[in-house]
């Protein structure tokens, strides 16, 4: 984002400090979402999860039906 700084009436500067600071937070974030799936990803594949999931959707089909 630039910044307008005016010195004097009529003549201003534009400052460029910020550039590429969103590029950065925008890799930071898509390597902290890349992780917390990955993390996801292994919990909900565990046996443990799997038997629960698998429980409950199972009684869910037996009150169904």
């Amino acid at each position: 984002m630039k910044r307008t700084i005016s010195i004097r009436p009529g003549r201003r500067i534009h400052s460029r400090r910020d550039e590429g600071m969103s590029t950065a937070e925008y890799a930071v974030g898509t390597v902290a979402a890349a992780g917390f799936a990955a993390l996801l990803f292994k919990i909900v594949t565990s046996d443990e999860v799997r038997e629960l999931l698998l429980g409950i959707i199972n009684r869910a089909l037996q009150l169904a039906g």
